[in-house]
């Protein structure tokens, strides 16, 4: 999941604006290089099971053949999947995805109940230990939200690294936030970070060039560990954020550009998301339920 930053792009200066290597094509003409390098495979995607109507706010109990359905969809475009909970159905996934031959980052979602933070640790464990997880993420954006001090944060990595030696184990927040804490930085084998230039209101012209800064603030303090990026994208509508504006078009160029740049260099990306979400607007608006690949229904976006 996302939220604006607090670190927005209109209090510090502006990162010079990245080569655009798909600039000036038309729109039918960016839709087949869309749908031409999904067909090539991506790393990762993001991945949320739930349709419309559920949520997890609702504490929705999703069923594994839902489940299996919706990473049906995606397992031709993506060798890795990421989930975001050990609950409420969603422990489903990491071992359906194995089944269709992905690779998966497991996470944990953690916050403010001490009684739901434990089902989902031991749910995580559980899951590693039955050899479902490549990968393992103990909370998602907890720093960021307050839900947890430091100290709480990185006692739940050390106690997961010690229950599942072997697997690596990391946490996921906003990339600025790790230069911040670097016990957390010390607790992680590896640092996964969100980067998203549309929610510190940056414009799509100069959205490449600052995911770059954004990469290379944690790549400065990652010790040598390796740094995924776990989550970032860019909306195809809902209200403009100061310069970043939604639209098919933009969310579009967004991907080709972002997915050219991590193949080049290396880099480990988990695209953010699989499906549009309609819940997410409760808590980001309208630019939160746009996100996806796939729309709501499960239908690839962008074309016929």
């Amino acid at each position: 999941m996302s939220f604006p930053s607090k670190n927005r792009l209109m209090d510090r200066p502006v990162a010079a604006a990245a080569s655009l290597a798909y600039q000036g094509l038309a729109l039918p003409e960016l839709v087949e290089a869309f749908r031409r390098t999904l067909r090539e495979g991506i790393h990762g995607i993001c991945f949320s099971a739930y349709v419309e109507g559920q949520s997890p706010d609702r504490q929705t109990q999703l069923g594994a053949g839902q489940v299996r359905e919706r990473l049906e969809i995606v397992r031709p475009s993506a060798r890795w999947v990421r989930t975001f909970s050990c609950t409420d159905g969603n422990e489903h996934a990491p071992r359906i995805a194995h089944e269709l031959g992905m690779k998966t980052l497991v996470g944990a979602w953690l916050g403010k109940d001490p009684k739901k933070n434990e089902e989902e640790i031991r749910g995580l464990v559980e899951l590693a230990r039955a050899g479902h997880a490549d990968m393992l993420a103990v909370g998602n954006e907890v720093l960021y939200r307050e839900d947890l001090t430091e100290e709480e944060l990185v006692g739940a990595i050390r106690r997961v690294k010690e229950a599942v030696p072997g697997i690596p184990v990391g946490y996921v927040d906003a990339y600025y936030l790790f230069p911040l804490h670097p016990r957390l930085v010390d607790a992680c084998d590896v640092l996964l970070v969100n980067c998203y230039p549309f929610w510190e209101y940056c414009s799509l012209e100069q959205s490449l060039g600052y995911m770059r800064e954004m990469y290379a603030r944690a790549v400065q303090v990652a010790q040598g560990k390796k740094v995924v990026i776990s989550e970032t994208g860019w909306p195809s509508a809902g209200e403009p954020l100061g310069g970043a504006v939604p639209s098919p078009e933009n969310a579009i160029l967004y991907f080709l550009n972002t997915i050219e740049w991590t193949r080049a260099e290396g880099i480990d990306l988990f695209y953010f998301s699989s499906f549009d979400e309609e819940w997410k607007a409760s808590h980001e608006g309208d630019r939160g339920v746009y996100w996806g690949l796939w729309d709501q229904q499960g239908k690839l976006k962008y074309g016929a």
